[in-house]
C-alpha cells in the first residue's frame, strides 16, 4: 500500500496482480476499499489497482465538502495517469458505481469495460425506496427509520458504527453471524469515516440521477447485482441495464447488497468471464 498524490490530495492505493488494468471503486460513502476484500482473488488474472476515494478511508488532504462528482472522478482519471495506463477496466461497487457511472460518462476513452455491482443511477432507490422495502419485508418501524435516516445524512458520527451493525441482516440477509465475524476479522483494517457518510447523503447525492444520461456510456457494461438487495433491488438493476447501450445484466440469486461475501465465487467468475478471463479464478470457493 501507498499514497499517492494527485490533484493536491493523497489517495490511499494499492495494486496486486498482473494482467490487464482493473481499478476498483468501492462503497460508502465512509468505507474504504478493504469493503471489496474478496476481489483480490483475481489477482492472478488482472492487475488491480484499489484505492479511497477522496475524505473516505486512509485518502487525507481535503476536506469532506470536497466530495463532488467532479472531484471524484477527476481523481481516479489523475491517479489512472499517474499509474501510466491509458485505458483501464472499471469496478464500481453501490456509491462505488455512482463515481463509476460519472467516469464513464465524463471520461469515455479511458474505459474498456464497466462493471456496475448493486448500484444504481438515481438517488431515489435508496432515499425512498430502500426505507419502504424494509417496511413490506417486515423489518421493525425501528429499523425502518434507522435506514431512512442513514440514506438522508441524518446518522450522527457517534452512531456510525451501531447504525452498520443494526441493518446489517439488511444489507447481507443470508450472511450468518460466524461469517459476519469471519468478514469482520478479515477487513479489521477498515477506516471508517462518518463525516463522510453524512456529507454524502445528505448534500451529495439529493436529487442526483444519471438514468436520462445512460446513452451517453460507450463502454461495454456489467451490471450485476444480489435479487433481494433492498437498496438497488432488480427492478431499478433492469432499468439501469436497459438505458446503457448493449449492457448485459446478471442477477446473483440468494444476495443482498454485498454479493461478493456473500456469493463470491459466482461473482468472480461473472466479472472475470466478462473482463474476458474465462477460466475460473484460483483459489475462488
Amino acid at each position: 500500500m501507498t499514497t499517492i498524490a494527485v490533484r493536491g490530495i493523497r489517495l490511499h492505493v494499492e495494486v496486486i496482480g498482473h494482467g490487464p488494468p482493473l481499478v476498483l471503486m468501492h462503497g460508502g460513502p465512509g468505507a474504504d476499499h478493504w469493503t471489496l476484500l474478496p476481489f483480490r482473488r483475481l489477482a492472478d488474472r488482472f492487475t488491480l489497482i484499489f484505492y479511497d476515494h477522496r475524505c473516505n478511508g486512509r485518502s487525507t488532504g481535503a476536506p469532506v465538502s470536497s466530495m463532488t462528482w467532479e472531484n471524484l472522478t477527476a481523481d481516479a482519471d489523475a491517479l489512472r495517469a499517474r499509474l501510466g495506463y491509458e485505458r483501464w477496466a472499471v469496478l464500481g461497487h453501490s456509491f462505488g458505481g455512482k463515481v463509476a457511472l460519472e467516469y464513464a460518462l465524463r471520461h469515455p476513452d479511458r474505459l474498456t469495460r464497466l462493471i456496475l455491482l448493486d448500484t444504481g443511477g438515481d438517488s431515489w432507490w435508496e432515499r425512498v425506496n430502500a426505507p419502504a422495502v424494509l417496511a413490506r419485508r417486515g423489518f421493525p418501524a425501528k429499523k425502518v427509520e434507522l435506514a431512512r435516516r442513514w440514506f438522508t445524512g441524518g446518522t450522527a458520527p457517534a452512531e456510525f458504527l451501531s447504525t452498520l451493525i443494526r441493518l446489517g441482516s439488511a444489507y447481507d440477509p443470508y450472511t450468518s453471524w460466524p461469517a459476519v465475524l469471519r468478514d469482520a476479522f478479515a477487513k479489521r483494517r477498515l477506516r471508517a469515516r462518518p463525516e463522510a457518510q453524512i456529507f454524502g447523503f445528505g448534500t451529495l447525492m439529493p436529487g442526483w440521477s444519471v438514468m436520462d444520461r445512460l446513452g451517453g456510456i460507450t463502454a461495454p457494461t456489467l451490471v450485476l447485482a444480489g435479487r433481494d438487495d433492498f437498496i438497488f433491488p432488480p427492478e431499478h438493476q433492469a432499468q439501469l441495464a436497459a438505458g446503457i447501450p448493449g449492457a448485459r445484466l446478471e442477477i446473483v440469486e440468494r444476495a443482498g447488497h454485498n454479493p461478493h461475501d456473500e456469493r463470491t465465487a459466482e461473482v468472480m467468475t461473472a466479472v472475470a468471464a466478462f473482463l474476458g478471463a474465462d477460466v475460473t479464478p484460483e483459489g475462488v470457493t
